[in-house]
C-alpha cells in the first residue's frame, strides 16, 4: 500500500505541532524531500527566528526518514567555549601553584 507524499506530510505536520514549518516538497530521483524549519518567537519581546531543523525524505514506498540539519556555527561555538573553559582552568591551577611557592 503506497501513500502519497502529501498525506504523509499532513500526518507529520499534525504530530509535530506549530513550532515547525515545512518548506515546499522537492522531488528527487526516488524520494520526496521536505525541508523543515524550527520557528521561535520572542513572545513579549517581539522578533521571530527560524533555523533549519532538517528534512524528511519520503520514499516511493511511503517510508519516512529524518535527516537532521547540522549547525556548524553551533559546533564551532561549542568548541571555542570548551577551549576557553580549559584555558581558565589551566590559568587558575598554575596561578595557585605560583602563590604557594
Amino acid at each position: 500500500m503506497s501513500t502519497q507524499p502529501e498525506e504523509t506530510l499532513a500526518v507529520l505536520a499534525d504530530r509535530l505541532g506549530r513550532e515547525q514549518v515545512f518548506g515546499e516538497p522537492v522531488e528527487r530521483e526516488s524520494a520526496t524531500l521536505v525541508p523543515v524549519l524550527r520557528i521561535r518567537s520572542g513572545r513579549g519581546r517581539g522578533g521571530v527566528t527560524a533555523r533549519a531543523a532538517g528534512a524528511f525524505a519520503i520514499g516511493r514506498d511511503g517510508k519516512v526518514a529524518w535527516h537532521p540539519a547540522v549547525d556548524v556555527n553551533r559546533i564551532v561555538w561549542g568548541g571555542q567555549l570548551a577551549l576557553v573553559a580549559i584555558a581558565v582552568a589551566v590559568a587558575t591551577a598554575t596561578g595557585k601553584r605560583r602563590k604557594t611557592r
